[in-house]
């Protein structure tokens, strides 16, 4: 799978599996938990990377300024 469909799973599963979060460092550790459980094969350049673009996005999409990362 290359990185641009993990960054885009990541992003869509977000609202699940960063249910709570409210900071950025909460949200980076959550992020690489997940590339653990579902990506363990990718090489620490990929996983900055993938972890890099998604926070990104999700403060693109305005994820932090949510109430806990959950629904509006």
């Amino acid at each position: 799978m290359g990185l641009d469909l993990i960054i885009s799973q990541i992003c869509d599963q977000a609202d699940d599996f960063l249910a709570g979060v409210t900071k950025r460092d909460e949200a980076k550790a959550g992020i690489a938990e997940f590339l653990t459980m579902y990506h363990a094969g990718l090489s620490a350049v990929d996983r900055k990377a993938v972890t890099d673009q998604t926070m990104r996005i999700l403060d693109r999409e305005g994820f932090f300024e949510r109430d806990a990362g959950g629904e509006d």
